[in-house]
């Protein structure tokens, strides 16, 4: 059966060197900060093009931490899209700090930088809420529009978090994601561009202050050793097994995964043009393909034709069902009426394709296949 995100496919390719990984760490009993940890940071900081990676323990951890790193709290707010994962906003509001919903952009996905200006604009009118950052999200493997975002921040004194969670590997104007946030964080989530097999994450910053004020908190606040706590912290800390699986993920990641997905999606798209929105960006831009999401005409559209590819045991997956002004655990933030347009249409259009490094020319084909049976059908 064909699988969303084939981790097996993806482990039998590289069975051999995650298996003398995870016996190196076994035989060293070294579970916790092992030497792999540190081999790990300094090849993705490398790869990011930053001076300092802190890894932890998973993607929303990193968003927290960083968000503490800067002392956002009760009385200040963060500007975040409305299309994206609960834990881009929920960091925000666990500091006690308010995310601020800013519509995205209908083919990126990624956050409007015009609705991001007229968002921090509104709040400086209002006068009750003290704007400090904005969460950028590089959603579905493709950075957001840094070009535009940056400039708005600097102008409005902005802090930027870049959540790269599922960016890893994206690149604009040649420069990697999670390099473009004055802090940036990815997850290590198993289904993620570059994931382990569990969770973890990782926080990078060329701030060396930064660094060291997260690498003190994700280990109990310590200070020269682990039982000298000079502040409150958490405990944070990735795992030495899964470094080491990391490792050689992250070796075919840069050798040729990142390719292949590419190379699917290439394949999706022209394949599915002419039946579907695809998904589409300038010449800017590289994505890392963490989903292929193409856009239906409605919501019964988009059920029919999910249910119409489960009969040919082909999976899919609604990335994102329901907007972050509309989840329930907001719901005494208030909302402007209309202000979400864009999220809402695509929360009700949008479905994810299978999508992975090791994903067969075959089955793309296949689903393409079934998709046009599905249109060239409602269409007699």
């Amino acid at each position: 059966m064909m699988q969303f995100r084939d981790l097996n496919r993806q482990y039998e390719a590289l069975k051999a060197e995650i298996d003398k990984g995870i016996q190196e760490v076994i035989s060293s009993s070294a579970f916790i900060s092992g030497r792999q940890v540190e081999a790990l940071e300094e090849e993705l900081a490398q790869y990011v093009g930053l001076r300092h990676c802190i890894a932890c323990g998973n993607g929303t951890d990193a968003l927290s931490m960083s968000l503490r790193a800067w002392d956002l709290k009760a009385g200040d707010c963060a500007f975040v899209p409305d299309f994206t994962f609960f834990a881009s906003a929920e960091a925000v509001a666990f500091e006690g700090a308010i995310p601020i919903f800013v519509d995205v952009d209908q083919r990126t996905f990624n956050m409007d930088p015009v609705k991001l200006e007229d968002a921090i604009r509104k709040v400086l009118v209002e006068g009750k809420l003290v704007p400090r950052a904005v969460v950028t999200v590089d959603l579905f493997g493709l950075p957001a529009d840094y070009d535009a975002i940056l400039p708005i921040a600097e102008k409005y004194g902005l802090k930027v978090l870049e959540d790269g969670a599922q960016g890893f590997g994206g690149e604009l104007r040649g420069r990697r994601a999670c390099s473009f946030g004055d802090i940036s964080t990815t997850s290590f989530f198993p289904a993620k561009p570059l994931g382990c097999y569990g969770d973890g994450g990782a926080i990078f910053t060329d701030d060396d202050d930064t660094a060291d004020y997260l690498r003190s908190i994700r280990v109990h606040g310590k200070g020269a050793y682990k039982y000298d706590n000079v502040r409150i912290g958490r405990n944070s800390r990735l795992d030495t097994l899964q470094a080491a699986i990391l490792l050689p993920k992250l070796h075919a990641f840069i050798s040729h995964e990142r390719d292949e997905v590419n190379h699917a999606a290439a394949r999706y798209t022209e394949g599915l043009r002419e039946w579907v929105i695809t998904p589409c960006f300038d010449e800017r831009f590289i994505s890392s393909w963490a989903q292929y999401t193409i856009q239906v005409e409605s919501e019964q559209i988009r059920n029919d034709l999910q249910r119409h590819l489960k009969l040919s045991c082909i999976p899919t997956m609604v990335y994102y069902p329901i907007p972050m002004h509309q989840q329930k655990a907001f719901s005494d933030l208030g909302k402007t009426e209309g202000s979400y347009e864009v999220s809402e249409r695509l929360c009700k259009t949008v479905l994810a394709l299978p999508m992975h490094p090791y994903l067969e020319e075959a089955e793309i084909d296949f689903v393409v296949e079934k998709i046009r049976d599905f249109y060239e059908g409602t269409r007699i």
